[in-house]
């Protein structure tokens, strides 16, 4: 294991003190507990709050979108593993404001177990909840059993919309609804090169040969959907595109948002040659791009690779999209 760190198993801790020394004015810890992050910037009184929580190593995902315009609170556990119920509940108390708590992650056994117990637990302090889980993973299960989806990248999309509609004040139904429409107009599928170490495990979390790509691979080394020889950037564009496109079909006039989210370890030069022909595919189409998201949004440690996500867009999500956000890995100055 070749990585920069000191001890393993202070991994996580010190990954959080990184982020606290770096964005002290943006975020800071809950009671001195280093797995639960709030914003640190002021918050109307009645605003509804937007909470996620999730396994570490997947920066900027989940601690690095708590700020303004985006969430309120996260909870992390050790890497690739959920955080307790007991740290959600604590969570999602300090972000109620006084009009309820979005509880907005993805789709894992582990996040939907213990989240279901802490909105339990919070409901004894007459803290009111809703849910929204993140299903944006088309390789995950088929359009038919769409609900078993996995929460990838996609859900940078909607921390920011459910998050500005909260800022517009919204109701906690209204804000909830905004989160849920943009995860129905949300698709996302990835492709890996090489696979991930996790520190306190010290080994590949999965093989794959030199000259091969999985596609459909998940961000903790779940299964893709096929293995194929290694393809260039306008083939792997291409392919994921036609997947997300059999599932969310565009028509001319359409206008969408797209991510193209490095996992870990894909220079940001290989993101932009796969956004560039993802471009030329969809002006083919008559379909507009509005406010691309090209980086690392949502990574896999050091994993190599990417996925892309198509976010289609109505009048309202394009103006939620583009409303001011700050948070450590996510700023967004437009008015």
């Amino acid at each position: 294991m070749r990585k920069i760190i000191n001890k393993p198993e202070n991994f996580v801790d010190e990954t959080i003190e990184g982020i606290l020394f770096a964005y002290g004015d943006r975020v800071k810890l809950l009671n001195e507990d280093k797995r639960v992050i709030l914003t640190n910037y002021p918050v109307k009184k009645g605003k509804v709050g937007i909470v996620t929580a999730g396994g570490s190593g997947h920066l900027p995902v989940f601690l690095g979108y708590v700020g303004q315009g985006m969430l309120d609170g996260c909870a992390v556990g050790n890497v690739f593993a959920s955080p307790s119920s007991q740290k959600m509940a604590d969570m999602i108390k300090a972000c109620d404001y006084g009009s309820g708590v979005l509880c907005l992650y993805g789709n894992y056994g582990g996040d939907n177990m213990n989240f279901d117990m802490a909105c339990e637990l919070v409901e004894f302090d007459d803290v009111e909840t809703r849910t929204v889980r993140v299903k944006d993973d088309v390789a995950s299960s088929p359009k038919e059993a769409a609900d078993k989806r996995r929460g990838v990248a996609g859900m940078v999309y909607a921390f920011k919309l459910a998050g500005a509609a909260a800022e517009k004040m919204m109701s906690l139904d209204e804000v909830a609804q905004v989160a849920q429409k943009a995860l129905d107009c949300t698709r996302t599928m990835g492709v890996a090169l090489s696979p991930c170490i996790v520190p306190e495990v010290g080994k590949p979390t999965f093989s794959i040969n030199d000259d091969e790509i999985e596609i459909g691979m998940g961000i903790h080394g779940e299964r893709g959907i096929e293995v194929r020889k290694m393809m260039t950037a306008d083939e792997v564009a291409q392919t994921v595109l036609e997947k997300i496109l059999a599932d969310m079909p565009l028509e001319k006039g359409d206008e969408v948002s797209i991510m193209v989210n490095g996992l870990g370890a894909t220079p940001l030069e290989e993101l932009l040659i796969v956004y560039r022909k993802l471009h030329l595919l969809l002006a083919d189409k008559g379909v507009t791009i509005y406010m691309p998201h090209v980086g690392e949004f949502a990574t896999s440690m050091e994993m190599a690779g990417l996925s892309i996500t198509v976010l289609k867009l109505d009048d309202q999500l394009k103006e939620l999209l583009r409303s001011p956000a700050s948070t450590p890995f996510y700023t967004n100055a437009n008015k």
